[in-house]
């Protein structure tokens, strides 16, 4: 980034330990145009659900100071399972301005009308402690049903959301909380939103599907505005408002999923690169794969 450009020309960062995160990129191109985007998917050690804690913490840290080297202004943890286990270790060693995503228990409990709302989040997410105060804090006259949503990460990353094979695994999985009375399903990954046609397939109207993107883009803009970061929009000569600028798509893999679900699911043709984001923890396993 050229040192004398304005800090709210650089880019906003957004994590995600694989392909997840595009439903979050997608809101904040929606709600900030004006942005600049650089985005990392962690996808050769997705999916993070089934990594020990230790592990997700050590490369939600790297790959968030490689963001900030990238000249980022501000950082989104547009993963669930990394906000859950390490979102309070990387704002204590990065200064600048950093927004994670939780499951959307708050507003679960503002709609369901049954008082009975299920969850389908990945395992981690789950057990972890900042999950349950959530349930703590805004759910306690609600009976909440989780469910781990083994499976679905591993789809969405090889650009399944439609499969027979997928609606089943959804089935198993969703059925047992209409059954209990549910009316409110909290997608609680940043994968989980591509499901949406899928899981609508199963449910109708009988629920409401709650993804929280859109209030993340919302705080986001929140945090821009108190750190006076916001990008303005351009315009061209006419008057009109310019586009922004096209986001940078990056993977720790071959970057061949996030370019066909950055296609699929978005409608951007994009250009992906390749980098290598080495932690400890990586480094550890290609010396005991050596």
């Amino acid at each position: 980034m050229n040192p004398t450009a304005s800090p709210c020309a650089a880019p906003i960062g957004i994590f995600d330990s694989g392909l997840g995160g595009l439903s979050v990129l997608r809101a904040v191109r929606a709600h900030l145009p004006a942005e600049q985007i650089v985005y990392a998917a962690d996808s050769r050690y997705a999916p993070y659900g089934q990594r020990d804690d230790d592990f997700i913490a050590d490369r939600t840290l790297a790959i968030c100071e490689w963001l900030v080297a990238q000249g980022a202004k501000a950082l989104v943890v547009a993963c669930n399972t990394a906000t859950a286990q390490s979102i309070a270790l990387v704002r204590e060693r990065l200064s600048i301005p950093l927004v994670g995503v939780e499951p959307g228990i708050k507003p679960a409990a503002l709609i369901s009308k049954s008082r009975v709302a299920g969850v389908l989040a990945t395992q981690v997410t789950l057990r972890s402690a900042r999950f349950q105060a959530l349930v703590e804090r805004h759910a306690a006259d609600l009976r909440v049903l989780c469910q781990p949503g083994h499976g679905l990460v591993e789809a969405v990353e090889r650009c399944d959301v439609s499969s027979p094979a997928l609606v089943e695994l959804l089935r198993g999985y969703v059925e047992p909380m209409l059954d209990a009375g549910a009316d409110t399903l909290v997608l609680g990954c940043t994968h989980y939103p591509f499901l949406d046609t899928a899981i609508r397939s199963i449910v109708g109207e009988r629920m409401t599907l709650v993804d929280t993107s859109v209030a993340i883009a919302r705080q986001l803009e929140r945090v821009l505005d108190q750190h006076g970061l916001r990008a303005q929009p351009a315009s061209h000569a006419d008057g009109s408002m310019a586009e922004g600028a096209p986001a940078r798509f990056c993977s720790t893999s071959d970057g061949a999923h996030l370019r066909t679900l950055a296609a699929a699911l978005l409608g951007i043709e994009a250009q992906v690169e390749c980098v290598s984001i080495p932690s400890r923890r990586t480094r550890e396993l290609e010396a005991d794969a050596a």
